[in-house]
């Protein structure tokens, strides 16, 4: 089972930024993503917010990363962790516009990208960029599409939909892969239903683990339904993680503990079927942060 990380500073929600992230910046992410790095993670993430409007500001800040700049960035100063975004609102933007910016990306980083999409939920996102809001599904279905067209081997992609048609247009740099995963946010009834159809892995949005199998099974239901072959990636977002014993508040639905404790907890997620966990640490300092991260990935992981 895999691990990786939502990167903290990119994006500051009051539901998880911890206090120190609010004087932090390049440096401090520079050393979180080179330190995940060393300790085996996965991948680092990067979320997608273009503007937040001012009633929802108090709870979401408007502290909200670019993730191509951010990733692209991180990747200079990595070596083998992959880049996700987690997630992509790929629907505010044209595909090939999407596609130009991520192609870039995985070829500039050696072929290190995941590009994890998701619907969107801010209406005056949308408002502002002139995309419909009530059609988001519709749009991230045929982005999806059109993405796999764009991002594909041809130098020349072609898509022909209701939204977008598109064909005899070039975009170089290609990505270095040869196949771009793409991984489908959310956890609603339709995301879950297009990330078994249309995605290569899924990324849940906060699913409780008591909650998982179903979701799981409804995947594994689909894909068998329709025929669906090849390999598929279960993520699950781990509690709040803390390695060892805490010596201040670090709150209920934290998991704490030595590593045979913390791993034997989170082994619980491979038994129902889950290939890469997404985890969370509480910390009060960029040092304490990047100790848990090098803890984990040294003691923590290898009981995985």
């Amino acid at each position: 089972m895999q691990y990786g990380i939502q990167l903290p500073v990119q994006s500051q929600s009051t539901i998880y930024a911890e206090p120190w992230e609010a004087a932090a910046g390049p440096e401090d992410l520079l050393d979180i993503a080179r330190i995940a790095d060393r300790a085996g993670f996965s991948y680092v993430a990067c979320c997608d917010h273009v503007a937040i409007p001012r009633r929802l500001a108090p709870a979401m800040s408007t502290v909200w990363y670019d993730p191509v700049a951010t990733l692209a960035f991180l990747a200079a100063a990595t070596e083998r962790v992959r880049l996700l975004s987690h997630v992509a609102v790929v629907g505010l933007r044209h595909p090939l516009l999407t596609a130009k910016q991520y192609a870039t990306l995985d070829h500039l980083s050696g072929g290190r990208l995941i590009l994890g999409v998701g619907a969107g939920h801010v209406r005056e996102e949308f408002e502002a960029l002139g995309v419909g809001f009530r059609q988001r599904g519709a749009v991230l279905d045929e982005c999806v599409d059109a993405l796999r067209a764009a991002l594909g081997p041809d130098e020349f992609p072609e898509h022909h939909g209701k939204l977008y048609d598109f064909d005899g247009l070039g975009q170089r740099p290609r990505p270095a892969q040869s196949s771009v995963p793409l991984w489908v946010g959310g956890s609603s009834p339709a995301a879950v239903r297009r990330a078994a159809l249309k995605g290569d892995g899924w990324l849940p949005q906060g699913d409780p683990r008591d909650r998982l199998p179903e979701q799981i099974q409804r995947i594994r239901d689909i894909r068998a339904k329709h025929a669906i072959q090849g390999p598929f990636t279960i993520g699950a977002i781990a509690e709040p993680l803390y390695v060892g014993t805490p010596t201040w508040d670090v709150k209920p639905r934290t998991l704490s503990g030595g590593p045979q404790e913390l791993a034997e907890s989170l082994r619980a997620y491979r038994a129902m079927g889950v290939h890469q966990i997404q985890v969370r640490f509480r910390s009060r300092s960029r040092t304490e942060l990047t100790d848990q991260i090098a803890a984990f990935g040294a003691e923590v992981a290898p009981l995985l």
